[in-house]
C-alpha cells in the first residue's frame, strides 16, 4: 500500500517499515525486536497482528510496534534513530540511513526492499510478480485490447518501478497500450484529479489501474463521477474498504493484495530465529517472499471477512 521511501521495520521493511534488533539482545534469553511502520494505515494495523501473532509462537521475545505520528520520512527517521539509542532499531532511498543502523543492530526490511543496502534479509512481495499479475487481471479485463492509465503516488519508488516492470512485461506483444503513469505524490485529492482529467482527455480509455492502496478508491470515486461505472474496466492494487466495496459490487474487476499478516509474523520470527544462532532459512538472494493473491467478486467476501477479523473489526 503504502508510501515507499520510509523505513519500515529493523523488523521488517523500509518503504512500509524496518525491522530492528538489538545486537546485545542477542546473547540473551530474551530478544527486543521493533517494527517501524511508515504511517498508520489498516496495512500496518494488519502486519501488528501477525507481530503479536509471532509473540505468542516465539518464546521471550517482545516487539515494540512503532508509527509515525506524521507519517513523513523525517519522523521515521527520528524514530530509527532513537531506537538504535535504546539497542534496537526507504529501503531503496534509504540505503545510508539503514547502513548506518546495520552497524548496531539486525535489520530486515519488508515491502519494499534496498538490496543495496546492509539490511540482514527482505519479508514482503515481489513487486514485478506482482506486477505481472496484475498485468493478466487487465488483459482478462480487457479481452479486445485498448488504451489504459497506470496511477501510483511516486514512480520512482521502488515497489511502484516494479510493478510497473510487470505489467509492462505482461502487456508486451498485446493490443492493450499504456498510454501513461500519473502520479501524485500521495496526495488523494490529486490523485482522484487525474483520474478524472484522464477520463476527459481519453474518453475511449478502456482501463484505469491503481498501483498503490489509495489509487484503488480514488479511481472508483472518479468513474463513479462520470458515470463510467461498467464502461471504463477498473484493476486495483491492495485491500482499503472502498476497493473491496468496488469489487463486491462489479466496478472493479480485481484488486491485488498482499499479506502483512505475514510479513509481521515471518519477520519476527526469523529475526529471532537468526538472533540466537538457528537456522532461518533464508533464501540465497536474501528474499522471503510472501505470495500476493487476486481478489475479485468469487471471493472477495471470504477475504474481507478475515480481513476485518486481523484489523480488529
Amino acid at each position: 500500500m503504502k508510501i515507499d521511501n520510509i523505513l519500515k521495520s529493523v523488523l521488517c521493511s523500509i518503504t512500509a517499515a524496518m525491522v530492528l534488533a538489538s545486537t546485545a539482545s542477542a546473547q540473551s534469553k530474551s530478544l527486543d525486536l521493533a517494527f517501524l511502520t511508515n504511517n498508520a494505515s489498516d496495512f500496518w494495523t494488519i502486519a501488528r497482528a501477525g507481530c503479536d501473532q509471532a509473540q505468542k509462537e516465539v518464546p521471550n521475545i517482545k516487539v515494540e510496534f512503532k508509527i509515525p505520528a506524521d507519517g513523513t520520512a523525517a519522523e521515521q527517521t527520528r524514530i530509527f534513530d532513537d531506537l538504535l539509542v535504546k539497542g534496537v532499531n526507504d529501503p531503496a532511498n534509504q540505503t545510508a540511513m539503514i547502513d548506518k543502523g546495520a552497524a548496531k543492530a539486525l535489520i530486515v526490511t519488508q515491502d519494499s526492499d534496498a538490496p543495496k543496502s546492509q539490511r540482514s534479509f527482505y519479508v514482503g512481495t515481489d513487486n514485478v510478480a506482482a506486477g505481472r499479475q496484475a498485468g493478466e487481471l487487465i488483459k482478462k479485463a480487457v479481452p479486445n485490447g485498448g488504451s489504459i492509465m497506470l496511477f501510483v503516488g511516486k514512480r520512482d519508488a521502488q515497489n511502484a518501478k516494479e510493478r510497473i516492470q510487470g505489467v509492462e512485461e505482461t502487456l508486451k506483444g498485446t493490443n492493450i497500450k499504456i498510454l501513461d503513469v500519473r502520479t501524485d505524490d500521495t496526495d488523494r485529492v490529486r490523485a482522484k484529479q487525474n483520474v478524472a482529467d484522464t477520463l476527459v482527455k481519453n474518453p475511449d480509455i478502456a482501463c484505469l489501474v491503481g498501483l498503490w492502496s489509495y489509487n484503488g478508491p480514488a479511481i472508483l470515486n472518479a468513474v463513479k463521477d462520470a458515470n463510467k461505472i461498467g464502461k471504463v474496466k477498473i484493476v486495483t492494487f491492495d485491500e482499503e474498504n472502498d476497493t473491496l466495496q468496488g469489487v463486491k459490487d462489479g466496478a472493479i474487476e480485481a484488486t491485488v493484495v498482499q499479506n502483512p499478516y505475514e510479513f509481521g509474523r515471518q519477520a519476527v520470527t526469523l529475526m529471532a530465529k537468526k538472533l540466537r544462532n538457528e537456522n532461518p532459512e533464508i533464501p540465497a538472494d536474501g528474499k522471503v517472499i510472501v505470495p500476493t493473491r487476486a481478489i475479485d467478486k468469487s471471493n472477495v467476501d471470504e477475504f474481507w471477512a478475515n480481513l476485518k477479523k486481523l484489523r480488529g473489526h
